[in-house]
């Protein structure tokens, strides 16, 4: 039922994200050329990697060691912030690497960090969207987007993936928490190659209160 969920969500989302997705990739190419697809390696379900699809956002390195921040392009801050530059996903879910609702993927280097407990988050396909994203995305650390995304694991039903949808189109219609910098969170290291600079965290360090803050939130959002 999930699967033909997340078939049917991404064919109706396909009507607004085909001609949309044409025009971005026409503007990426005249701003920006080739190529139009940023291709990255991320951890699906149960550990298995695949190449995650996003819209560019970053003009070629003028040097050698040039920093990742100088290069995000005006184009390309503006579809990080709206999370157009993730529309490329969709095929992500048509191929099945993805579903609609899920922990977000991360990168193999960063699993690889993972105590036994957050491996968990790996149970499900990875989605476009999820508790985390609406509960504060790129605003809140890692650590605790994990036990965000634990807890919906564990609490997954129709009536919560419905909630999240309804929340994730309030947050792109207002979008919080996003950086133009991209996805990385304090928190957590991230290896060099990651799209986005990497924030001096040398490990994981879980909050002593991050085990419950996934039900509080869920309750109070669930009330509200």
């Amino acid at each position: 039922m999930k699967r033909g969920g997340d078939l049917a969500v991404t064919a109706l989302a396909g009507i607004i994200a085909v001609p949309l997705g044409l025009l971005i990739a026409l503007l990426i190419r005249a701003t920006m050329g080739g190529p139009v697809i940023f291709r990255q390696t991320r951890s699906g379900r149960h550990g298995q990697e695949f190449r995650i699809l996003k819209f560019r956002t970053m003009r070629d390195k003028h040097y050698e060691d040039e920093p990742d921040a100088p290069r995000i392009t005006r184009l390309g801050a503006l579809l990080r912030k709206t999370s157009l530059d993730e529309l490329p996903q969709l095929w992500n879910v048509v191929r099945g690497d993805m579903g609609v609702i899920g922990p977000r993927p991360t990168l193999p280097e960063q699993v690889a960090h993972y105590s036994d407990r957050q491996r968990g988050r790996l149970a499900l396909r990875p989605g476009l969207t999820g508790w985390a994203q609406v509960r504060g995305r790129n605003s809140i650390t890692w650590p605790e987007r994990i036990e965000l995304d634990l807890w919906y694991i564990e609490h997954r039903s129709l009536a919560l993936d419905l909630r999240i949808l309804a929340l994730t189109v309030r947050t792109l219609l207002r979008p919080t928490g996003i950086t133009a910098a991209g996805g990385v969170n304090p928190g957590f290291p991230v290896p060099a190659h990651a799209e986005a600079p990497a924030p001096a965290a040398p490990r994981i360090v879980l909050p002593r209160q991050a085990a419950a803050a996934g039900p509080r939130l869920a309750r109070e959002e669930l009330r509200g």
